[in-house]
């Protein structure tokens, strides 16, 4: 592909608008012999100052956002991360037909994976992406991103096209959208699920993290398109208004739902029973997961089902056999008949919800494990530590991911939130995630319920710049196996 069609400008001089481009990247150390460099701006440095290396790797032009004395052809664009993806689009034309893009701060995961359930149902090749990786009809594929760079991105949808795939459901994560890593990314319908505090590390406050989720609906959704809004959100009303604006069709889910209306919801063990109004017919839905936030999520997957193009009875009939995802209030084992979940709940909203929805089970105590990631948002560490010992009766404060922090003062700081609790919990600071784990199963009596929360489908603990294997539901089948059990 040559240069001018790879960025659709009619404009270059013709010596540089035939080159031909053999890829394109923004990190100088992938440049090969053709390539295309990239130089975005960034927290660690300008791509401008990295030319040199690309140069030598072989580059042959630079796209930049500004004029610069240049050791290569350069030409400068109004945004370099906008024509990055959009080139990555050109340079890897093939999508699957249908593509939903789902934001929120938590259930992205949960709902892609049901949202892929419902399609396979339906008879359609589907697939899922985001933090679990790659999920096909053959199996899971492990990623590192909840939304891929631009270029990976691209590469991944022209293979998923390639392979047959027409279905797919992807995260998009505010900085996955912020970073226009979605930019190119032909979109049938996108759904929106809550809104709670995280990523502070990244946005300044919370409106800037709220405006960042937006620009899937005010800016990569075209007018007419639909989002699907969790109407139960203390935020609908903000993000229905944003879409509407837009000119979007609106389809509303949950108890204040308009396109699908709750009306009731039943649970019992490690089920839900769901009544629900949808196109003026009643269905009865037995979702095989416990949890409001989960029916909610299960909710979004299926309007986002019916917004793409399958029928209501056919989306329902699927929710009664849908799997969780990984690590997401994912049964590890039992003790005593008291069963240990691992959970992928890492910021104080998904922490406070899966305690309330683990509390109804516990006939007797309901124990956490659980950390904080290092160099994150520091300001959620005693937020979750209240919220730790205010929902449990015994919480395990050991090590997440600690990363270049010293752990014990991120233990620290969650030790002050939970220890400022009215009534708090028995607390039990445990620096090693594996001990702590080991602990808490042998603490186990019948009618207790453990949670290990926060690293949830992770197989991997990051130590300084380092990454250990470490996988919180192997740990806890090695404690039961220990104990015989």
């Amino acid at each position: 592909m040559n240069l001018a069609k790879l960025l659709a400008r009619d404009d270059l001089d013709p010596a540089l608008a035939g080159v031909e481009i053999a890829g394109l990247t923004a990190d100088s150390r992938a440049v090969a012999d053709g390539f295309a460099f990239f130089a975005i701006p960034g927290h660690a440095g300008d791509g401008l100052s990295y030319v040199t290396d690309a140069k030598a790797r072989g580059a042959v032009v630079v796209i930049a956002q500004r004029a610069a004395d240049c050791a290569l052809p350069l030409v400068v664009v109004p945004d370099v991360r906008a024509a990055l993806a959009h080139a990555a689009a050109r340079f890897y034309p093939r999508q699957p037909q249908t593509i939903v893009a789902v934001t929120g701060t938590s259930g992205k995961t949960s709902v892609v994976a049901f949202l892929r359930q419902i399609w396979a149902a339906a008879g359609h090749e589907a697939a899922s992406l985001g933090t679990v990786g790659i999920v096909d009809s053959k199996g899971a594929h492990y990623g590192a991103l909840t939304t891929p760079g631009p270029v990976e991105l691209h590469k991944i949808l022209d293979d998923l096209a390639g392979r047959g795939v027409t279905h797919l459901a992807m995260e998009a994560s505010s900085l996955g959208i912020d970073q226009r890593r979605l930019d190119g990314v032909r979109l049938t319908a996108a759904g929106f699920t809550n809104f709670s505090r995280d990523h502070l590390d990244h946005h300044r406050d919370m409106e800037e993290y709220f405006a960042a989720k937006m620009r899937l609906f005010d800016t990569l959704l075209q007018p007419g398109q639909t989002a699907v809004v969790d109407a139960d959100s203390d935020v609908a009303a903000r993000v229905s208004s944003v879409c509407a604006a837009r000119g979007l069709t609106i389809f509303s889910v949950g108890a204040k739902g308009q396109a699908i209306a709750l009306k009731a919801a039943r649970p019992h063990a490690l089920a839900t029973s769901l009544d629900l109004a949808c196109g003026g017919a009643a269905f009865n839905v037995e979702l095989p997961l416990a949890g409001a936030f989960q029916t909610a999520n299960a909710l979004v997957a299926a309007g986002l089902a019916i917004a793409a193009g399958d029928a209501p009875a056919g989306v329902f009939a699927a929710l009664d056999h849908l799997a969780g995802a990984p690590g997401r209030l994912e049964l590890a084992g039992a003790r005593d008949g008291a069963p240990v979940f691992v959970d992928y709940a890492h910021k104080p909203d998904a922490l406070e919800k899966i305690l309330a929805t683990l509390r109804p089970l516990a006939k007797g105590r309901l124990i956490v494990v659980f950390g904080c990631g290092g160099d994150r948002d520091k300001g959620k560490r005693p937020l979750m530590g209240e919220i730790a010992a205010r929902g449990a009766d015994m919480v395990f404060v050991t090590d997440d991911n600690p990363r270049s922090e010293e752990p014990a003062a991120i233990r620290a700081e969650i030790l002050a939130g939970a220890r400022s609790a009215a009534g708090a919990a028995d607390i039990i600071e445990i620096a090693d995630r594996a001990d702590a784990i080991g602990r808490a199963v042998a603490a186990l009596r019948a009618g207790d319920v453990l949670v290990v929360a926060g690293k949830g489908h992770e197989t991997g603990q990051i130590v300084g710049d380092r990454i250990f294997p470490f996988c919180d539901r192997e740990v806890v089948e090695n404690a039961l196996r220990e104990q015989g059990l």
